[in-house]
This record gives structure tokens, sequence and C-alpha cells, in this order.
């Protein structure tokens, strides 16, 4: 067995952990749950209370929540250099952490119809999703990456974030937008990633 177990279904966020695990380039095996059953079950419980996925164990210590887990196998895995050097560490941290605090918060509540008044912007951490969104595309604007010229895990989740906006119209197809998924797609981890969890998706919608 390998050191890594990967908790999954691959219609969800775990496709970010696929590809930052194809990106550590560490073995892992990958444990396949369904929503209905086996995400509910004691067993998975005990790892992740909130009864959904994904989450790993590494060494038998559990990690949850997609940028944690992208953070912390980006330390642990050193050697794949994907975690900041000391130059980019403001960057790394910065906006990895936004795309998961004010970034998503402001796109799942635009998602399902909520919007703050004016009024109460203040009240959110996001201020309104015009705001998030620009802040981000300005940052992105005339660079290649999260921290600069060079890719670290923040793209992994970052990068997710702006991919999925972008194809499935949760983020607008701004220029520094496009770019910038046209850019990290092109990765051969994220593309052994996809097609991954794309063959598994299929096989469900087969299975029924």
């Amino acid at each position: 067995m390998s050191e890594i177990i990967f908790y999954h279904n691959p219609m969800s966020r775990g496709q970010i952990i696929r590809w930052m695990l194809e990106e550590v380039g560490a073995p892992y095996d990958t444990e396949i749950l369904d929503y209905a059953s086996s995400m509910k079950d004691e067993s998975y419980r005990a790892i992740n209370p909130m009864m959904k996925v994904p989450a790993i164990s590494h060494n038998g210590k559990i990690v949850t929540e997609c940028a944690a887990i992208c953070a912390y196998l980006a330390d642990v895995f050193p050697e794949a250099g994907l975690g900041p050097r000391e130059n980019e560490k403001a960057d790394y941290y910065r906006w990895l952490f936004f795309a998961a605090g004010p970034l998503e918060q402001a796109v799942t509540n635009k998602a399902v119809g909520f919007e703050p008044s004016a009024e109460r912007e203040r009240m959110f951490g996001y201020g309104n999703y015009d705001l998030a969104v620009n802040t981000l595309a300005d940052h992105l604007a005339g660079r290649d990456y999260v921290c600069g010229s060079r890719f670290t895990a923040a793209d992994v989740y970052v990068g997710s974030a702006v991919l999925w906006g972008v194809q499935f119209g949760t983020m607008p197809k701004l220029d520094s937008f496009v770019a910038y998924a046209d850019r990290i797609g092109q990765r051969e981890a994220y593309k052994r990633g996809k097609d991954e969890d794309n063959q598994l998706i299929a096989e469900m919608q087969a299975a029924g």
C-alpha cells in the first residue's frame, strides 16, 4: 500500500487533488466514494466528519480541504519543487488563501443567486463578486503564474478555480483568466489527472 491514500469522487473538487498528486509524483492509492452511501459511512466519517471529499491520509495523518492538501503536499514532498521559495512566499500564501476564501465565497454565492446588498458588503469577506474576481484577474495580468514566472502548488488551487470558472461560466472570460487557464491546462500532470477522472466518470455513468 502507498503511504498516501486519496479519498475521492471524480465528480467533485477531488479533481484538484488528483492534479496535485500527479504534480507531486509520489505513489498513491485512490479510494472512490459515492455521495449516497460510502461517503456517509462511519468509517469515512472518522476520516472527515464533514462527510465530503477530497481527503488524504499520509502516513496515517488526515488532511482535508483542498487548499490545505495542496499546501501540505508541497511541504512534505519538497523534491517536487511546488512549495514557495523565499521571495515567493508572500504571493503564494496570499493568493492560495484568497482563492480558498473570498473568491470561493463570491463565486458560490453568486452561483446560487445570492449577492449581498451594498449596505451589507462589509459583512462578507469578499465585498462583492466583481471586486473579488477583478482582484484576482488584475494579479494574474502580465504574469505567467501566481508567484510570477514559476509554477507552484498555489497554481493548482487557483488554477483549478479559474479553469472551472471560465469553462462553466461562473467566472468571466477575462483576458488574464483565459491566458492563465490555457497555460496551466497544458501541464502534463493536469492532463493525466483529467484523463483518469474522465475515465472514472464515464465508467460510473455507464454503470448507472
